[in-house]
């Protein structure tokens, strides 16, 4: 795509500033304009990041562009998702994309509808240590895959520690903002779908009310794999880290639970050690990079909006299983499915 290509952020967020804009300008896109709530914030940032328009109107962004990126807070994707399809404009859409199922499969029905491309921000599945543990896997090189373990606890940072501590409404928590991701991605480096999780959470005193903060479970998918999985945003002090491990091996990645292009993978055979090479390309850029292709006819996004409703039936099913100290079934297409804020 060319400079010509339009785009309008849904959202004055801090992930759109750090990661996204230079993101779209790098692959050559143009940032025309940002949507807040607030005129005031609309005008301040779209000043501060060199965008030429500013508003509170969603039509009117809407009608100045060919694309947009929604990062608003998660219970008000649904409503822009579906405006911006009416009005015939492609979508790139942060994690979670609702808060219910049935929510998130009605975008992409009418993103399908409408003709215009639906993409999950789902940002790991872009990472090169992800795409080569996924390669190494696909390519028998650790045999039968029959364990994984992902361990994704942070911090959160200070300037983040707002509404996803405390607004349930809003989706607030780790599992939405943290286990969504891990899912999403132990199913793109399986080629693999999960089929049951179990899961405990934790309310360790950064969050408030009945936000967890800390989270451990379990997935198990359809070929048998268990996956482990430890989320939070209470640990300063500790690693990120994705393993699996086979009949004939195991894959060992490290410093890989991040939005920087860092990490390793280390493969451990009766052979030996190996690390594998890693491509470092900038994970959000691939990300546009993908996205802009599939608006071309040439790819599909890197996540697909069907990704996003897997990744969603994992956390609800994951915080369902902490609330009722269960094992849940996922299932990406129940039509009426719970508020996973509740």
């Amino acid at each position: 795509m060319n400079t010509t290509f339009r785009w309008g952020l849904i959202g004055a967020s801090t992930i759109a500033r750090e990661w996204m804009i230079d993101a779209i300008r790098s692959t050559g896109g143009d940032v025309v304009s940002v949507m807040s709530s607030d005129p005031d914030r609309a005008s301040a940032y779209a000043d501060a990041n060199r965008i030429p328009h500013a508003t509170t109107s969603l039509d009117e962004l809407l009608d100045r562009v060919d694309a947009v990126y929604v990062s608003t807070t998660n219970e008000l994707h649904h409503d822009q998702v579906l405006r911006s399809a009416r009005a015939g404009r492609h979508v790139l859409c942060e994690k979670p994309l609702a808060l219910t199922i049935s929510e998130a499969r009605g975008m992409v029905e009418a993103c399908r509808a409408a003709g215009v491309v639906l993409g999950t921000n789902h940002h790991l599945r872009n990472a090169g240590t992800h795409r080569a543990m996924r390669e190494a896997i696909g390519a028998g090189r650790i045999g039968r895959p029959l364990f994984a373990r992902v361990f994704h606890a942070v911090y959160l940072p200070t300037h983040l520690q707002g509404w996803r501590l405390t607004n349930p409404g809003a989706g607030a928590g780790v599992i939405l903002d943290i286990t969504v991701h891990d899912a999403d991605t132990l199913r793109f480096v399986l080629a693999d779908d999960p089929v049951e999780v179990t899961a405990m959470s934790q309310s360790a005193g950064l969050s408030q009310g009945e936000v967890e903060d800390g989270a451990m479970g379990a997935i198990r998918f359809s070929s048998g794999v268990l996956a482990q999985f430890h989320d939070a945003f209470t640990t300063a002090h500790a690693r990120t880290g994705f393993e699996v491990h086979g009949t004939d091996g195991s894959l060992i990645g490290t410093d890989c639970m991040t939005q920087r292009a860092v990490g390793d993978v280390l493969l451990r055979t009766a052979s030996g050690e190996e690390l594998l090479p890693i491509d470092r390309t900038n994970l959000y850029e691939r990300s546009v990079a993908r996205f802009t292709a599939a608006v071309a006819g040439d790819a599909d996004p890197a996540a697909t909006g069907d990704d996003g409703v897997w990744s969603l039936a994992v956390a609800a099913a994951a915080l369902e299983s902490a609330r009722t100290s269960r094992a849940v079934a996922i299932d990406p297409v129940q039509p009426n499915s719970p508020k996973v804020s509740q």
